[in-house]
């Protein structure tokens, strides 16, 4: 029988989580543990809920010049709509993280939920561009319980192996439901106007607050059970608390920060890409339209080829395979940007695979991260998908500073995915079982 530090440093790689309760629990000989019926319809719930926070952005992008035509405002003023919804969901999961930890899975996202519809209405009759910015703000603070909860819950119930392959049948849900957004709200906006696609947005989260309440379990162990502490301000105190013990796990850190680079890659190729495709390389509207689905169908089926390989090998093993690949055809990549060689197909062909080496990256570096962390997986998952936000939202800026065309795109990107080795590097090196954070 292993030493308990042996067991710990090899929870990454096992389909099993540490745990302080003491000797192996029945789940250790499976992979996990025991779950309510139907998983394919949890899978669905929890890509549902994770996935409004995408929608919500997407389905509402094409409003923007109506948006700034309507309210009197320019175009960046319009754009500050979209990016108070990004920070609204970073600050919204670091407060939902520890919650969820605290009062159970449940209720934090059916009050975020009911937020987002709330704010979603007042949208639809918002009079001027501060007030719609503000809304929108509470827009984001309140979806930011989807994703934050959808982790959590696949944490208390998955370990190891059938963790990864549960979160890449997530990331399937998540990934196809903001493809068709787009296309969605433009035809919505341009038969009913911008308002409409609030309206839309708020019966969306009306059907997941049922959906939520009906069917998604309590995965919580000790969900409403008497904790010390139970005033706001000790519940901040023990919040912080739990991020300064997480940050200060190197091996937590490092996994976590490797979901936030592999997006950082896909955001840069979103953001660059039009002016890549249509104005240097002169694709019509419908040729790109076309290429960008096919990029999406290698982000889409990535991810489902590491659900299926996870059956085989650990989100570890997978994870020193994905990231190194990744860095190797960004490097590709970069060289034929700045040779030229190839045209139009010779930048096709490996940035298809760099997008679709990212699903060896996301599903199996989230579950490292939230191995050891069973006790605080809300505030684990919550700093993981805040990292993700706050370095896809930095990776765009660089992006376009560097003059948003194919070498900005190709070096930002080539650059994430050598952060991601670097990170991986210091990950696997820390000293494992850390504690994990009370």
């Amino acid at each position: 029988m292993p030493e308990p530090a042996t067991a710990v440093a090899d929870a990454a790689t096992a389909d099993v989580a540490p745990s302080a309760a003491g000797p192996a629990a029945p789940e250790a000989l499976t992979g996990r543990r025991p779950r309510p019926p139907g998983t394919a319809g949890l899978v669905l719930l929890l890509g549902s809920m994770a996935a409004l926070g995408a929608i919500n952005t997407d389905l509402y992008l094409p409003s923007l010049p109506r948006v700034a035509s309507d309210l009197g405002s320019s175009a960046s003023g319009a754009q500050l709509t979209i990016t108070v919804v990004l920070v609204g969901m970073a600050l919204g999961q670091l407060v939902v993280g520890p919650l969820s930890d605290r009062y159970g899975r449940k209720t934090p996202v059916l009050v975020g939920f009911g937020v987002f519809v709330l704010a979603s209405l007042l949208c639809a009759v918002a009079p001027s561009l501060p007030v719609l910015v503000g809304l929108r703000l509470l827009q984001g603070l309140g979806v930011s319980a989807g994703a934050v909860t959808g982790m959590a819950v696949v944490r208390d119930l998955f370990t190891g192996s059938a963790a990864a392959r549960l979160m890449s049948r997530l990331v399937l849900v998540i990934g196809v439901a903001p493809l068709f957004a787009p296309t969605l709200g433009g035809a919505l906006a341009g038969v009913a106007g911008w308002r409409a696609v609030f309206v839309v947005l708020a019966a969306a989260g009306v059907a997941l607050v049922v959906a939520v309440r009906r069917r998604l379990p309590e995965t919580r162990p000790d969900a409403g059970a008497d904790r010390p502490g139970a005033g706001a301000r000790d519940t901040l105190v023990q919040a912080l608390r739990t991020y300064a013990r997480l940050l200060r796990d190197r091996r937590f850190t490092g996994f976590a920060l490797l979901p936030g680079l592999a997006m950082s890659v896909i955001l840069c190729y979103v953001s660059v890409s039009p002016f890549v495709f249509q104005e240097v390389h002169g694709l019509s509207t419908g040729q790109f339209g076309l290429l960008f689905a096919l990029n999406g169908v290698a982000l889409v089926g990535g991810t489902q080829l590491n659900a299926a390989l996870v059956s085989r090998s650990s989100p570890l093993a997978l994870l020193r395979v994905g990231v190194p690949l990744s860095a190797a055809l960004a490097l590709v990549l970069l060289a034929v940007v700045l040779t030229g060689a190839g045209g139009l197909v010779g930048l096709l062909v490996p940035l298809w695979f760099l997008l679709a080496s990212g699903g060896l990256i996301s599903p199996n570096a989230v579950t490292c991260a939230l191995a050891e962390h069973g006790s605080t997986a809300g505030s684990a998952a919550a700093l993981v998908t805040a990292t993700q936000f706050g370095l896809a939202g930095a990776v765009g800026t660089v992006a376009g500073a560097l003059g948003g065309d194919e070498r900005a795109m190709a070096s930002v990107m080539t650059a994430a995915a050598l952060a991601a080795c670097c990170s991986l590097l210091v990950a696997t090196r820390a000293r494992p079982g850390a504690p994990a954070a009370a």
